[in-house]
């Protein structure tokens, strides 16, 4: 039906009238927003899950028997989870404590090689641990930073490139005590380290460039 210019058109009743939620003509499609992983439900499980783990004693959580499955679980879950939520979403994250991606490039292979890893910071720059759950043998990807100073971390998505540098001594200790606060296992790991071997567990701290 035609209407006269410059005069309004009647209002609709009944089953002329556009229905609720509809769209009318002319008028634009409306956009689902994107479902995102990580929602808030999903988040807040595991921070119950991960909670637990403050019930715990320092002495369990550094012990031979919790560190075996810990090195089995935590990294593949954790790197699984951070890519499925784009960096929003974390089984470490959700016990309390921060975690970062750390891309290195293998000394051997020259490949790149991703490993969560929690962190403590200072200043403006990143500090981790060599601790390997407390095992005899230095983890791959500070072997690959010692080779390859520099790296990436992948910090909530965002790549930030870093140069790293082993820590000696004062810069050490200062760096141990922070990294402490952030998990006190770490001393149960040194303790172990010392009955299986003699190495030093090689703290770094990543320099933003």
């Amino acid at each position: 039906m035609f209407y006269p210019l410059g005069s309004p058109a009647p209002a609709l009743s009944g089953h002329d009238a556009p229905r609720p939620g509809l769209r009318g003509a002319g008028e634009p499609a409306r956009r689902r927003p994107a479902r995102r992983p990580g929602t808030p439900a999903t988040r807040r499980v595991y921070t119950r899950l991960m909670r637990l783990t403050r019930l715990v004693p320092t002495r369990l959580l550094g012990s031979s028997g919790f560190a075996a499955i810990g090195r089995r679980v935590f990294p593949r879950a954790d790197l699984l989870l951070q890519r499925l939520s784009r960096g929003r979403v974390s089984l470490t994250a959700a016990a309390g404590m921060p975690l970062l991606l750390l891309e290195t490039v293998g000394r051997r292979t020259g490949e790149a090689r991703i490993t969560p890893l929690t962190y403590a910071t200072q200043g403006s720059d990143f500090l981790v641990a060599g601790s390997n759950w407390g095992q005899e043998r230095q983890p791959g990807w500070a072997l690959n930073l010692l080779a390859k100073p520099e790296a990436v971390v992948d910090l909530h998505g965002s790549r930030i490139p870093v140069t790293s540098r082993q820590l000696h001594d004062a810069e050490r200790a200062a760096a141990w005590s922070l990294l402490l606060e952030i998990w006190p296992a770490y001393d149960q790991y040194v303790r172990r380290v010392h009955e299986t071997s003699d190495r030093e567990i090689m703290v770094f701290r990543l320099e933003r460039e």
